[in-house]
């Protein structure tokens, strides 16, 4: 609570976004009966804009009847994760089974607050491969480093929620501020996407096999000594307490008041973006592969999207937030582009980057890449995308935050896109396990070619090779860039 309370009040205005909707249609029965009559297909709308990726998880919360299916490598303990644990309690109190899973990796959140949300009967709450951070000493953490390197660096690096079956979010958004355009100092530039249809069914059962797999332990079981101590009233005070923090009306700026009355309406008219195609979801399995291959080993994901870059003919647009080409990608991409295929890829800069060991690995690498063919451009801190995209109803700052890239994204030959949580590094290619959504739409693939072109403007990006953008960092990263690059990290960024 000391951590919320400093926040800036403009920030905590958003709370309202998650409080319950009055005299609503329902979009997710309007949903269903849109998949009845595109039986096979699957209907989609990308989300550039955070706040409105945050609208749409917000307004389907409250309107899920049966179940929610949650499943994310990051869930802060700050505003947005404190408010979207209130919205999951109250769809809970209305009778809606809810399942999460998280990894356990980042967890920031206290055990007691854990256990007071799993302890409402219709909230579920399991935590992947927990080495870190639940239910685990710092001795156990360490030991783990020292006796099983590989497992503990095997991280569940999905992000999608389902609602009653029947619509999906997925792409690059965890659950923290940050991804939403809400914190007053770093925001990414990220890309998710709003699915119906049959894509849904592959996503519900890739998160049964997660739900059901041994990596995946349930949090009483890991906090089974809190979990015998735990008291009623510890429970009803937590629960209690969500609830009065999202219902303070002294909260809401008058602003946020006028998006809360048009929020229905405002998903009502992006409805008419959806597109209903071929949609294709892929993802891993539970602990990525065998393991027998140390650091290496590759997976589903891996292998189904160096398939989809084989067979490039004219073009690939790539995005990607950490760029350290894997052990055989430099290969694949120089074979490429002696058929004649133009590859450019947009990528952080120093200053940008909010990893600077993934950054260490991508600037030993860059003139290699550079020497290759490949167009690569550096996104700015200030980029000018940022007011663009960052439009929202809490009024955005004189100063701008920090804006990076996070969004995770490709397009082929302006035919085939793929948006989801790939990052282009050896840590995405052999220890996470990864989702996301091939797309062979038309306009949709154009629509998010045009969103990564956009990203590559001067305005926003520098020009690799051409722009000296390392000198627009401060000396302190580029100090702590030279320190990092002493280090054999490659194989784990």
């Amino acid at each position: 609570m000391n951590r919320l309370a400093k926040q800036h009040v403009s920030l905590i205005a958003l709370l309202c976004l998650f409080v319950p909707l009055l005299n609503q249609a329902s979009t997710l029965e309007y949903l269903a009966l849109q998949g009845q009559a595109h039986p096979g297909k699957s209907g989609i709308i990308v989300l550039e804009q955070g706040e409105q990726a945050l609208l749409n998880r917000a307004l389907l919360t409250d309107q899920a009847q049966s179940s929610i299916e949650v499943q994310y490598f990051i869930w802060s303990s700050d505003n947005v994760g404190t408010l979207a644990s209130e919205a999951l309690l109250r769809a809970a109190e209305r009778g809606v089974t809810v399942r999460i899973i998280v990894d356990d990796f980042l967890i920031d959140a206290e055990p007691e607050t854990l256990l007071s949300l799993a302890a409402h009967p219709n909230i579920h709450i399991r935590i992947y491969n927990p080495r870190h951070s639940v239910g685990v000493s710092l001795w156990e953490r360490l030991w783990g480093f020292v006796t099983d390197f590989r497992a503990s660096n095997q991280r569940m690096h999905d992000k999608s929620v389902i609602f009653d079956g029947t619509a999906a979010i997925t792409g690059g958004r965890n659950m923290a501020d940050e991804y939403y355009d809400y914190d007053h100092a770093y925001n990414f530039r990220d890309r998710d996407v709003l699915l119906t249809g049959s894509v849904v069914k592959a996503m519900s059962k890739s998160f049964q096999r997660f739900w059901n797999d041994p990596l995946t332990v349930p949090v009483e079981q890991l906090l089974i000594d809190e979990f015998k101590t735990l008291k009623e009233s510890q429970v009803s005070d937590y629960q209690s307490w969500l609830h009065a923090y999202a219902e303070d009306q002294e909260n809401f700026a008058p602003e946020v008041r006028l998006a809360l009355q048009t929020m229905q309406q405002q998903f009502d008219d992006s409805m008419t973006l959806l597109r209903w195609g071929d949609i294709q979801f892929i993802s891993d399995l539970p602990g990525k592969n065998a393991g027998t291959d140390g650091l290496g080993g590759g997976g589903a994901t891996t292998s189904a999207l160096i398939d989809l870059l084989s067979r490039a003919q004219k073009s690939i647009t790539l995005q990607s937030p950490y760029l350290v080409i894997p052990e055989g990608g430099l290969t694949l991409f120089t074979d490429l582009i002696d058929r004649g295929v133009k590859i450019r890829i947009v990528t952080n800069s120093l200053s940008s980057t909010d990893n600077l060991q993934a950054f260490s690995g991508y600037h030993k690498q860059r003139k290699q890449l550079l020497a290759s063919g490949i167009e690569i451009y550096e996104f700015r801190p200030d980029a000018t995308v940022a007011r663009k995209l960052m439009q929202r109803s809490v009024a955005l700052p004189n100063k701008m935050p920090v804006f990076a890239i996070h969004a995770k994204s490709l397009v082929i030959d302006n035919q085939t896109a793929y948006v989801g949580t790939f990052n282009l590094d050896p840590r995405s290619t052999h220890l996470n396990t990864e989702v996301g959504v091939v797309i062979r739409d038309a306009d949709i693939v154009q629509q998010i070619s045009e969103s990564i072109t956009q990203d590559m403007a001067p305005e926003n990006s520098w020009l690799a090779g051409r722009d000296d953008a390392d000198i627009e960092a401060n000396l302190l990263k580029r100090i702590k860039l030279w320190f990092w690059k002493l280090f054999p990290l490659d194989p784990i960024l």
